[in-house]
């Protein structure tokens, strides 16, 4: 498989969102007196899932390590193939609630609709059953963020599972070479080491770019104190503030965009650019890309917010009340401290525990970057707020600033492409 293929499998991980409402039971659709306290016969769980190669054999495995312990209970693994596959599964499938599975990954973004028709399970009788569950939300250790990002509407329908953060990815041995001695930890540092190697390469080398434009537009947003919603101006003047910094750099060759290859690792890997920012479970892929011709390294992202990113696991409403309790109880193994450990240090993705994130098993991995930075690349996570057509209109941002910065290449004026991108980015709100 192509570099830029094994890349692709993470594409959609860009062109999803996740929820962070604000904390609430919400109405529980189970209650704890009809949860069993043990499975005594024998039962089935169906998972439906959107994960390939490493990640898919490391989940296998660890299902097969829950049933060992956990005889009564099958785990049935679905692939669906890619996020986008998925997701359209589970959209034509909601048509007919009993076709759908026990639990499934999902972005909160994608169940609002099965939300409000009260086809979820709300977890938290679940997470605070000291039977199947944790007895309480801060038992379970899940760092707060990212189960409040698995919220729709304040509800804690799902429990993250395989996250990812954005980095900044660089090249060490060009930072040397163009005497850059500090790696950039605010945008303005950003903009000016990357017109520093632009200039000091002459034009060979193109300072910085940025994977996803939809996580570039939504952190810049945040960054300046504006949450992602409806009542966003997309013309006005701190959207533009936010558009013009990319463009500006585009305009002047400094900075770029992955454009139809989806991500920047390739151009990176090719010494075409110093630095990039991407997700954090593509580290794997860069190390792969890079080889021995240089030695590269990751630091936190620019700014103070950084986006978490990847799929949680949700339960259905149709299912028994065994097989809920089943699925929950396989869930919680999933994100228990061995089983994060070895998922994070076979796929590159975060742990979703403080236990593992902190732990000398964990920071030791070096055949990885990130682990032992990982603490201090993510204090301040941001994820876009779960409400009606948020996710059509975070989808739409990547086509926007494409063609804005498109736009910017050709050493054009635009504002026309900024008010053309407002109307269609007000219109996904409204449909």
């Amino acid at each position: 498989m192509k570099f830029s293929k094994k890349l692709a499998v993470l594409a959609a991980a860009g062109l999803a969102l996740m929820g962070t409402a604000a904390c609430s039971n919400g109405n529980s659709s189970s209650s704890s007196s009809k949860i069993p306290s043990k499975i005594t016969k024998k039962t089935t769980v169906v998972f439906w899932h959107g994960m390939v190669g490493v990640q898919q054999s490391t989940l296998q495995k660890l299902t097969k390590e829950f049933e060992k312990k956990n005889p009564n209970i099958t785990v049935k693994l679905e692939s669906q193939g890619t996020y986008i596959d998925l997701q359209a599964k589970i959209n034509s499938t909601l048509q007919s609630p009993n076709n759908l599975p026990t639990i499934t990954q999902a972005y909160p973004g994608w169940l609002w609709n099965a939300a409000k028709n009260k086809m979820l399970v709300n977890l938290t009788p679940y997470i605070n059953n000291k039977n199947v569950g944790w007895g309480s939300a801060k038992a379970s250790d899940i760092r707060s963020e990212l189960l409040k990002g698995a919220q729709i509407q304040g509800t804690q329908y799902g429990i993250p599972f395989n996250k990812s953060i954005e980095t900044l990815t660089y090249n060490k041995d060009m930072f040397k070479k163009y005497g850059i001695k500090k790696v950039p930890t605010t945008m303005a540092e950003l903009k000016s080491v990357s017109e520093t190697i632009y200039k000091k390469s002459h034009h060979k080398v193109v300072g910085a770019g940025f994977d996803s434009l939809s996580n570039y537009y939504v952190l810049g947003m945040k960054n300046a104190g504006v949450d992602f919603s409806s009542k966003i101006n997309f013309s006005g003047s701190t959207s533009k503030s936010v558009i013009n910094y990319y463009a500006d750099g585009i305009k002047k060759g400094y900075f770029r965009v992955a454009g139809s290859a989806q991500y920047l690792s390739g151009p990176f890997a090719n010494e075409k650019v110093a630095m990039f920012i991407g997700t954090s479970a593509g580290e794997g892929f860069v190390k792969q890309g890079v080889g021995k011709k240089f030695t590269y390294d990751v630091a936190a992202r620019p700014g103070k917010y950084n986006m978490q990113q990847g799929t949680d696991i949700y339960m259905f409403n149709h299912a028994t009340a065994e097989q809920k309790a089943a699925a929950f109880k396989y869930i919680k193994f999933l994100v228990s401290k061995s089983s994060q450990l070895k998922w994070a240090n076979a796929t590159g993705y975060i742990p979703v525990n403080n236990s593992v994130i902190n732990s000398a098993a964990y920071k030791s991995n070096t055949s990885l970057k990130l682990p032992a930075k990982l603490s201090t690349v993510m204090k301040h996570l941001y994820s876009v707020p779960v409400e009606k057509n948020s996710n059509a209109a975070y989808a739409q941002l990547n086509s926007i600033m494409q063609t804005i910065l498109s736009a910017a290449q050709k050493h054009q004026n635009v504002n026309n492409a900024i008010n053309e991108g407002k109307q269609k980015f007000d219109a996904a709100w409204k449909q």
